[in-house]
């Protein structure tokens, strides 16, 4: 993957973030920043090929550049806060009050805390001779940390033998039924046991939690932070700076911001 690429697929991941399928409003919420970045995506790319027609060589260290600082701010829920700091970057902030000397933050102070959760996808099994493919694009999103257990139930096999599940939540305490799962498969000449059936759902399960957050100023924080970061890029980079080389450093400043 080219610089260029990793930068684009950065910059996408903090507006889509990690897939996500189903239904309700967070959800909604999600699919609409995915739908805004594929808009003003083309945008971004023809300013930066108007900044680059003066300086075509400067192209791999722009994106290079841009990746390193923005991937350090991105993160796979699509939000913007600290993620992938150095352990010598400063990630607390010194508030001075009247009462008190110092205050010590913590690096997500700047964040409103949505919720945790499980980003499901829609998943294909393989293992012992056997195929399963679990849809999650019925799963409703659940309310704030809402503790519900997921349903298997069997939608189709398909020609090539891939056994095909809907995923949901349990709606009224209703449970996967397996034993009436395990009979429609084997009708269709597939051997198959609940071992190999609840390991299946268990990969499926498997799929890690995420923290989902809301930078209060995400414009203000990245601002701040990329002025830090070429403070020191420019105090601790050559001691002579040409007209050139002041230029280039601009249009990354102008397409960072």
């Amino acid at each position: 993957m080219t610089k260029e690429q990793k930068f684009y697929k950065t910059l996408q991941d903090v507006f889509i973030g990690a897939k996500v399928e189903g239904k309700g409003g967070f959800v909604n919420l999600m699919k609409i920043k995915s739908n805004y970045y594929r808009k003003i995506e083309q945008l971004l790319k023809e300013d930066i090929e108007k900044a680059l027609e003066k300086y075509p060589s400067f192209r791999d260290e722009l994106f290079d550049k841009l990746y390193s600082f923005f991937n350090r701010y991105f993160t796979e829920s699509g939000s913007i806060y600290f993620n992938s700091t150095s352990f010598h970057n400063n990630i607390y902030e010194k508030v001075y009050t009247d009462e008190k000397d110092v205050i010590l933050f913590w690096k997500t102070q700047i964040l409103y805390y949505v919720k945790t959760d499980r980003i499901f996808r829609s998943l294909p099994v393989e293992f012992d001779s056997l195929k399963f493919y679990l849809d999650a694009s019925k799963i409703e999103s659940k309310k704030a940390n809402e503790k519900r257990s997921l349903v298997f139930e069997l939608s189709r096999i398909r020609e090539d033998d891939t056994i095909i599940f809907d995923v949901l939540y349990s709606e009224r305490g209703a449970k996967t039924k397996q034993d009436e799962i395990l009979k429609a498969i084997k009708k269709k000449g597939i051997a198959i046991t609940e071992e190999q059936l609840e390991r299946a759902f268990r990969v499926f399960e498997k799929q890690s939690e995420v923290d989902f957050f809301i930078n209060k100023n995400a414009k203000a924080f990245l601002q701040e932070q990329f002025k830090l970061w070429s403070y020191q890029y420019f105090w601790e980079g050559a001691k002579e700076w040409g007209a050139d080389r002041v230029d280039q450093l601009q249009i990354l400043k102008d397409i960072a911001f």
